[in-house]
């Protein structure tokens, strides 16, 4: 039997809205009091991690039935489907230590793997209204959203050439460490844009930084939709060494990567 085609646009057409209504579920959650569980490695997990992992994986079961999909809270649970040469990556809630704090960096992210890189992924932060898709392996977007509506049209995004004033680096909020500051320090980077969740590839995809490095540890699901919008706009993950930064690692745990715009480092 021969493998369909993965068809983008029918994908992106489905999936915006599964997108939308998962982060609508997240703010109606986040606007009230919520317990915080914890999982064996210590992680958060609210009730909205579990309620929008719940929205996409009924869609993705309905839009592509055939691809097994790798779901943080489902993982966590112990349920984890063999997979072959494409899969589905789910983070329902990236960055639940801000949505526990009560900050705006958290994103919805789905991500499709394909011969072990994503070639299409959607990234969506509900509370500051954005929305970055790799509609296909060669195309970003970024959309705003208001009140759970796309205002205005798609923007595409690419990035940026490195200004002449200097670089900026994008880096984690909760996870900053020597290895990173070194790594920084060494570049000589100018400004550094601290934020959380999978936003730090999409601020390098969208040209509003120009390096995200990541000395610490990370799960594939937290990196996939990210990787698929920052390749889409011309951008690079890879390895410290420079080889290419693959998918389906053992359990599905990433090592250190560089996410890059233009930076000869």
């Amino acid at each position: 039997m021969t493998e369909q085609t993965v068809d983008y646009t029918q994908l992106a057409e489905t999936l915006y809205e599964t997108t939308l209504e998962a982060g609508r579920k997240i703010m109606e959650i986040f606007a009230q009091d919520f317990d915080v569980n914890f999982k064996d490695d210590k992680s958060p997990v609210t009730e909205a991690d579990q309620a929008a992992e719940k929205i996409i994986l009924r869609d993705l079961a309905t839009v592509a039935p055939d691809i097994p999909v790798i779901a943080e809270e489902q993982a966590s649970a112990g349920n984890i489907p063999d997979v072959a040469r494409k899969f589905w990556l789910v983070d329902p809630l990236d960055g639940t230590k801000e949505f526990v704090r009560k900050g705006t960096d958290f994103t919805v992210n789905i991500a499709l793997i394909e011969d072990n890189q994503p070639t299409f992924g959607i990234v969506y932060a509900p509370a500051l209204g954005r929305m970055f898709v790799a509609k296909d392996p060669e195309t970003a977007v970024q959309m705003d959203v208001r009140e759970g509506r796309f205002m205005g049209k798609e923007t595409i995004i690419t990035v940026r050439d490195v200004p002449g004033d200097g670089i900026t680096a994008v880096a984690s909020k909760s996870h900053r460490d020597a290895q990173t500051n070194a790594f920084l320090e060494k570049l000589g980077v100018s400004d550094i844009v601290s934020t959380g969740s999978s936003l730090k590839f999409c601020l390098v995809a969208a040209g509003e930084a120009d390096i995200y490095p990541r000395f610490g540890p990370t799960m594939e699901w937290d990196t996939g939709a990210g990787h698929a919008v920052l390749k889409a706009a011309g951008g690079t993950v890879s390895n410290p060494d420079g080889s290419p930064f693959r998918y389906k690692k053992p359990d599905f745990r990433n090592g250190y990567f560089i996410a890059n715009g233009k930076v000869d480092y």
